[in-house]
């Protein structure tokens, strides 16, 4: 199965899974489609990578779907454009688009072991992915992917062609506004309105989904403004929603009330008990934004 890596700066890093103050950290996101990684993740990547830590996303499948005007391998070839681009305006290092067909997915054995090796070559410490209770059966599965992974990317006789890393990294969920089975639950959120801009930017890279797919095939119909400037701000006011009273108790947790009452935009994130299952002081080692 080939897989298509859309490179805009790639450094090596020590295989050593230990960290300081000064280790570049890093860290791996997986999104069903291109677009999902930079919606859930996008802000808190944007401050990794400005603090010279390295990101990668990881789309688990093309995206040759996700249109209702056009797909197959034009729209692929588009979409993997698009996410470099956005790549580009996050300042993050590397997105890695799987060759598996949009709407298509499920949690085989092959694509588990491309998961498997994204995480171990990227020798990750930080793991990001969806939670399995989603209403689009790629994200679910993408999530259980990850899942299955989480173990095994230890195991030294399973993807024999990446080494094992050598203690599991700390796992997580993106935030969703799914209730049941069970409610998001947020243990750390980050305050994203400094790189909020930036995000936009990466949006603003993908018109394929940002101005087609999600308001005119998915949303019903809805008009997009032509304009620059207009659509630009057509696009904020979209993407803008309330903090949720769940996200706000966490920032104020984590940055006290004064911070936290402040805050326009954040991305919260749930540990996931699969992985190495970090204390509160970790998490703030393995987040460095916090005064």
């Amino acid at each position: 199965m080939r897989t298509y890596t859309i490179l805009v700066t790639l450094a090596l890093a020590s295989a050593s899974c230990a960290f300081t103050q000064n280790t570049k950290l890093r860290v791996i996101a997986f999104g069903a489609h291109p677009d999902d990684a930079e919606i859930r993740a996008g802000g808190v990547a944007a401050k990794f990578a400005a603090k010279g830590h390295m990101v990668k996303f990881v789309s688990v499948t093309n995206g040759d779907a996700g249109h209702c005007e056009m797909g197959g391998g034009a729209l692929a070839k588009r979409r993997r454009a698009e996410a470099q681009q956005a790549a580009r305006h996050l300042g993050i290092a590397e997105y890695e688009v799987f060759d598996n067909h949009d709407g298509e997915l499920v949690p085989s054995l092959e694509v588990r072991k491309q998961v498997i090796r994204a995480i171990r070559l990227w020798n990750a410490e930080i793991v990001l992915s969806p939670r399995p209770y989603d209403y689009h059966p790629d994200h679910r599965y993408t999530s259980i992917l990850v899942q299955d992974a989480a173990f095994m990317v230890q195991i030294p006789m399973v993807v024999t062609d990446a080494p094992p890393l050598k203690r599991n990294p700390v796992f997580l969920y993106f935030e969703d506004g799914f209730r049941k089975p069970q409610p998001f639950a947020p243990d750390i959120a980050i305050d994203v309105d400094d790189v909020w801009q930036k995000k936009l930017d990466a949006y603003d890279a993908e018109p394929s989904q940002f101005y087609e797919a999600q308001p005119k095939c998915w949303g019903g119909g809805i008009e997009v403004p032509t304009h620059p400037a207009e659509r630009r701000r057509w696009l904020e006011n979209r993407r803008s929603a309330p903090l949720t009273p769940e996200v706000r108790s966490v920032l104020q947790r984590w940055y006290g009330p004064e911070r936290a009452g402040k805050t326009a935009h954040a991305e919260a994130f749930e540990l996931c008990e699969y992985g190495r299952r970090a204390s509160a002081a970790e998490l703030k080692k393995l987040f460095p934004f916090f005064d």
